[in-house]
């Protein structure tokens, strides 16, 4: 184990975990140590009483107890510190050399976690948002939607749970703002030019406005980037980092466990796959053997077990020899280790198949570098030389050209071989200076026999030059670099003797050589030679060190292979080449057993186990058995069960606390590194999802939001396991695992019905999306017996029904918590006050729900397993409006007598109620109208009483002063009627029988008081034209004018409050008749008052022309006033005759027109009027002349005649009565009488109209 006490980091930090330990292991150690003991003496010499050694002892016990404890606490760290570095170097080891999973690269994107901080940071932005304090420019109707959703969301508990719970992300925000204001969007007038899709649009990109407030978009989106890049992949450092947090292993152990795994050393990776996989046949072999199988559901399943063991081994064996021995360089043939214990998986030929020459292939790169000569002294400064390169008889390369007194070249030659042992020439020339020369002369050459061992530097070589040379210590510098291929993994000079092969003891050129994933072979060489002079397959071999050997001559340290059969002996020069060539091939055979160093050799350890001098951490004794025991240790030996569990239940701890909203779905790097260890260490399918449904039970039970998408994966496929499906191709069932589904089966139930339950609060807002209808379909599938068999839909409804009516429940408790009613004691009109509210809150509760989790219906409403999902919703929420009633009606009760102050509860309920379809004269929506009726019938009994009295004292109290369109009693009396229709229209009242019952008799009533309003007027209008004048003083009084506006308004408004609507007459006769009958009232009377009005006219008219009938011709009078005016002339000036008359009935006519065009508001009504008292006036003058026809006017009546008609005729045109009314025949026959009389009287007198004329002058005296 190792001890982090006694260790340095070597990464340069000191741990702050690392010397804290220090101080539990002193304190854990045994009683008998010296401290202990040493403390404990003294006060047991100092308790001479035996009260005080009593006390003493009792405290002495409880401490020793306390260190019990303690020590067992600490043992109980320890153990699982170790069991956690041991499951640490399982999944270095997967991280490190992969061969069967991969960081999956379609799983979708997880959102960013929103914190506690951030919801309070989005609160203040769209509250600084709703207070104008942002540069964000929007209309009404985003502001109310903002407010909406500011109050309703972002200030819920709810949200403040889900963002404890980890499962909310900026997304969630943005979603449940976008369906919030579709419904609001949906329901405004179409605007021309404008969509609802742009207005959508245009809201969203405001809102992303408000909740980003000023932050840098920039910096913003680098960070998204960064943590969906880390989000994807993961590099192996990342992955090592992530499993140290999960698995709180700390950086200088890992360091410690990373060089004693050698894991960046691939050969020793695959080595120890081979191993493991080795180790698990054999475990296998031991299993059948011994028969101790696991207990399953059928004693059948035995030999199916081991099947399947040696079968998840023979794939593991393919998937590592699929893997590439060498990347870049040529296919290899690759033939697979097959297990004898199963023929029926792999059959990839026959047992003894050997291994052919030709089919070991290496390929070399050599690359010759020539840097200079020395010793040139034969040839003069001026000659030119150069060097040729060849490699095996090849191809020729030539450096450049250079002086014999300064022969350097730094020339480079690639080359590529296929001979281990590969033949190097490098000649010296000098250009030849003879005419009759054909090649350059050979000042010297060198042959060279490199290997991949060999120095890389560059080296002075002796050349051999030809025996005329004078240059006799000529040198060459020169480097030769030969790679080493992949599939190369050692080589050199060895001994060797063996039986089968290199049968004699001697000295050769051996090469390591791995042809696939499991096939090696030693194999030994000759100079330019491709093909290996001999070779052995070192499959079933195994290797180690081995004592001198007398008789054999050559070599000083030895080593063996042995395999049944066969014994092949090794010997080297160097202790350091023999244990490189043992480690190379204890790697290739992957044998369990690990060769050990002999002890003068090597230092060792408390095992044996030899000390890695290579590693850079220098390791105490104590330290080095700790990492020994860790790595050594055989992974066939452990419960993998056990120890994934684990680690997938510290990563699952480790997902759900960082950054990211995942809802229990890994990571990609995380669901790699799981899957890998599942299927290198042989971890049941079914065990591992067993063990996630209880982690992921573990956090939804601790209110942790987890996808029931999840879930239902895990269950299904444990679900099919058991039953017999074989998803994962294991068709083997241990009790235990049939155990534990059942009693997860049954957890999973009750957890279900719990999230349905409250679904409001497991699914807040409908977030995670859809998580509602994936738990209903989870659910269902949980209930099934078998894979096969569905759950009968009334079983799932009963089901879900039961949970819908708890949640009714719960979710009304927790209402009234939050509406805090706690006084059921207070005053009425607090409780209606507190019952408003809370009928509020309620209707905003079945409002969320149906805009939240109604996708169940839209989603699955096709399947008939869920066509009943509205259906329950709908009793769901009649079981929470029942719940509701019963406070409703409480508070109903205690109001007083006669008070209306509860209409507005009823509007409020009725107006959600009636609008949905499910609710609409359901259960509560009719007790709701049976509990109104009385009242809304009460209510209007009292306002037709109060209305009819007001009537009477109103009218009885009339002064007719106008106020508004009429009297005041008129007023107050409309106002009245159409506050009371619109009261019951704003009802909506949902029963239609009886909302046609109340508008009937509101119509039926709004005609009676009309009438009787009319009827009052009429009177006072007979009343006041009975009291008038008859001469031309007389001008109509304003309070006839106010009572011909009460009539002419209430002609109006009988068409509005009288009169039902065209839809409901039909079948309705005699109601017809009615309404025709009382909604003429207002024109008839208008019809009776004209006339009244108009004799007052006549009456006055009348009296002028009986004053001008005294003049008329052949009688008395009218000598003597004709006499009279005449002699009256002589002494004095005489004013025109009949001026006074004819200007006081103009005056009369006018001001009276002025009276009716100001006080009368109806101009369609005046202008009747001045048409009917034109009409009429001018009749009765025509009558007047007609009457005398055979006398000739007075030259008074004439004249005064002439000014009233023509002054008459003028005014009422000026006040808009049209011509075809002024010429009409009584006009014309007055006209025409006038002009003749005119013209008569101009021949007789001359000039004794004094100007006064029938024709148009503007002379005229006004």
């Amino acid at each position: 184990m190792l001890d982090p006490s006694s260790s340095e980091d070597t990464g340069g930090e000191s741990d702050p975990e690392v010397f804290p330990e220090a101080p539990r292991k002193a304190a854990g150690k045994p009683c008998g140590s010296s401290r202990t003991s040493g403390h404990s003496q003294p006060r047991q010499s100092t308790a001479p009483g035996g009260k005080t050694g009593a006390k003493d002892s009792g405290v002495s016990c409880g401490e020793e107890e306390e260190r019990k404890e303690r020590e067992r606490r600490e043992k109980e760290e320890e153990e699982e510190r170790k069991m956690k570095l041991q499951i640490y170097v399982f999944v270095l080891r997967c991280v490190a050399y992969p061969f069967n999973a991969k960081q999956p690269t379609d799983m979708a994107r997880r959102q960013q976690k929103v914190n506690k901080q951030q919801l309070q940071a989005v609160k203040e932005r769209f509250l600084a948002f709703l207070n104008g304090e942002t540069q964000i420019v929007a209309d009404e109707a985003f502001c109310n939607a903002v407010r909406s959703y500011y109050e309703g969301f972002l200030k819920s508990e709810r949200v403040s749970r889900m963002v404890q719970s980890g499962g909310c992300s900026a997304s969630d925000f943005r979603e449940v703002f976008k369906k919030n204001i579709e419904r609001r969007v949906r329901s405004l007038p179409e605007i021309d030019g404008l969509s609802k899709e742009t207005v959508l649009s245009s809201w969203i990109a405001k809102y992303d406005a408000i909740y980003r407030g000023e932050e840098d978009m920039r910096r913003q989106s680098q960070r998204a980037h960064l943590s969906a890049v880390s989000e994807l992949i993961l590099s192996k450092e990342q992955l090592y980092e992530m499993f140290q947090q999960i698995l709180g292993i700390r950086k200088f152990e890992h360091q410690l466990l990373y060089n004693a795994c050698q894991l960046d050393n691939v050969d020793e990776q695959a080595a120890q796959i081979r191993r493991e996989l080795d180790g698990r046949l054999q475990l296998a072999e031991q299993i059948a053997r011994e028969r101790r199988y696991p207990q399953f559901v059928s004693a059948d399943m035995e030999v199916l077990y081991v099947d399947e063991l040696r079968s998840a081994v023979n794939l593991l064996m393919a998937n590592l020899e699929s893997l590439p021995v060498s990347k870049g360089g040529p296919d290899f043939k690759q033939k697979l280790k097959r297990s004898s214990m199963n023929n029926s998986f792999l059959d990839m030929g026959d047992e003894g198949d050997i291994l052919s020459k030709s089919e070991v292939v290496l390929s070399f790169t050599l690359e010759i570098v020539i840097v200079e000569v020395q010793g040139l002294k034969s040839m003069a400064p001026n000659r030119i030389v150069y060097c040729t390169m060849e490699v095996d008889g090849g191809q020729k390369l030539q450096t450049d050209q250079a002086e014999a007194s300064r022969p350097q070249w730094g020339t480079q030659g690639d080359f590529t071989t296929t001979h281990p042992l590969p033949s190097v020439k490098v000649k010296l020339f000098t250009e030849s200076t003879a005419v009759l020369a054909l090649e350059d002369k050979e000042l010297g050459r060198v042959v060279l026999n490199p290997t991949t061992n060999g120095p890389k530097q560059a080296e002075f070589h002796r050349m051999v030059v030809p025996k005329s040379s004078q240059d006799t210590d000529l040198k060459i510098k020169l480097a030769v670099r030969m790679d080493k291929p992949p599939n190369m993994k050692h080589s050199g000079y060895v001994y060797a003797l063996g039986q089968r092969v290199w049968k004699r003891w001697k000295r050769r050129y051996f090469v390591l050589v791995q042809v696939s994933q499991y096939t090696f072979a030693m194999c030994s060489y000759r100079e330019k030679k491709a093909e290996p002079q001999e070779l052995m397959q070192l499959e079933g071999y195994t290797v180690d060190y081995c004592d001198p050997q007398p008789g054999l001559q050559g070599g000083r340290v030895f080593f063996n292979a042995v395999k049944e059969g066969d014994l092949i002996m090794f010997a080297c020069d160097d202790e350091q080449d023999r244990v490189l060539w043992v480690q190379a091939m204890y790697r290739a055979t992957g044998q369990s057993y690990k060769p050990v160093p002999p002890p003068q050799n090597k230092t060792t350890n408390c095992r044996g186990g030899s000390l890695n001098q290579a590693s850079p951490i220098s390791l105490d004794p104590s330290q080095r058995q700790g990492v020994e025991e860790l790595i050594s240790a055989a992974p066939c030996h452990f419960d993998h069960a056990a120890l994934f569990t684990i680690l997938q239940k510290n990563t699952l701890q480790h997902r759900m606390k960082d950054s990211f909203s995942c809802l229990g779905w890994f990571s990609p790097g995380q669901v790699f590194v799981l899957d890998e260890y599942c299927a290198r260490y042989g971890v049941r399918g079914c065990h591992r999802h067993l063990s996630y449904l209880k982690d992921l039970m573990e956090c939804s039970e601790n209110n942790v939001l987890v996808d029931p998408t999840l879930l239902h994966y895990s269950y299904a496929f444990c679900a099919s396991h058991v039953h017999g499906n074989r998803p994962d191709g294991m068709g083997t069932v241990t009790v235990d695992e049939k155990e534990q589904f059942e009693a997860i089966r049954n957890r999973l139930i009750a957890l279900l019905d719990n999230q349905i339950t409250h679904f409001r609060y497991c699914f807040p807002f409908g977030r995670p999306d859809g998580a509602l209808k994936a738990t209903l379909s989870l659910q269902e599938r949980v209930l099934m017996k078998d894979i096969t068999t569905p759950v009968p839909p009334e079983d799932m409804k009963k089901l879900v029904q039961r949970c819908l009516e708890k949640a009714a429940r719960i979710n009304y408790s927790q209402l009234m918590e939050y509406a805090q009613i706690k006084d059921p004691q207070a005053a009425p009109e607090k409780r209606l006050e507190d019952l408003t509210r809370l009928g509020e809150l309620c209707i905003e509760v079945l409002q969320q729900n149906d805009e939240h989790h109604s996708e169940v219906f839209l989603l699955f409403g096709f399947l008939s397993a869920f066509s009943w999902w509205p259906e329950l919703m709908a009793e769901h929420a009649e079981m929470f409006l029942f719940l509701y009633q019963a406070d409703m009606d409480a508070a109903l009760q205690i109001q007083p007598v006669d008070s209306w102050d509860s209409f507005p509860l009823f509007q409020l309920l009725n107006n959600f109620l009636r609008t949905d379809p499910h609710l609409c004269n359901g259960t509560f929506h009719k007790h709701l109208q049976d509990l109104f009726v009385p009242l809304v019938v009460r209510y209007i009994d009292l306002m037709e009483s109060s209305i009819a009295q007001s009537i009477h004292q109103g009218f009885e109290q009339e002064t007719w002063q106008s106020v508004n369109n009429g009297s005041a009693t008129s007023e107050d009396l409309f106002w009245k009627l159409d506050a009371l229709q619109l009261f019951v229209l704003d009802l909506h009242w949902p029963e239609p029988e009886f909302a046609k019952h109340l508008e009937q008799r509101l119509k039926l009533m709004a005609s009676d008081m009309m009438e009787a309003c009319v009827k009052r007027t009429k009177s006072a209008f007979d009343t006041k034209m009975q009291k008038a004048s008859k001469t031309t003083d007389f001008r109509v009084p304003p309070s006839v004018c106010t009572m011909f506006n009460v009539l002419m308004d209430a002609k109006k408004q009988c068409s509005k409050l009288c009169v039902l609507d065209s839809g409901q007459e039909k079948g309705r006769i005699h109601l017809f008749h009615y309404y025709l009958k009382t909604s003429f009232i207002p024109d008839n009377q208008c019809d009776a008052f004209h006339p009244l009005l108009f004799l007052q006219f006549a009456a006055v008219l009348d009296g002028v022309l009986s004053k001008l009938s005294r003049y008329d011709e052949g009688t008395l009078f009218s000598s003597i006033l004709s006499f009279t005016v005449s002699s009256r002339s002589f002494f004095c000036p005489v004013p025109s005759p009949g001026m006074d008359v004819a200007d006081t009935y103009i005056t009369f006519v006018r001001q009276n027109q002025d009276i009716l065009r100001d006080h009368i508001n109806d101009e369609l009504c005046i202008e009747n009027m001045f048409e009917q008292w034109y009409t009429g006036s001018m009749k009765m003058v025509c009558v007047w002349l007609t009457d005398r026809l055979d006398l000739q006017l007075h030259m008074y009546q004439l004249k005064t005649l002439i000014k009233i008609v023509k002054k008459t005729y003028r005014d009422f045109r000026l006040q808009g009565v049209l011509d075809g009314t002024l010429n009409n025949k009584s006009y014309e026959t007055i006209y025409n009488r006038l002009t003749v009389e005119e013209a008569t009287a101009a021949v007789k007198a001359g000039d004794g109209l004094q100007g006064i004329s029938m024709r148009d002058s503007e002379e005229e005296d006004d």
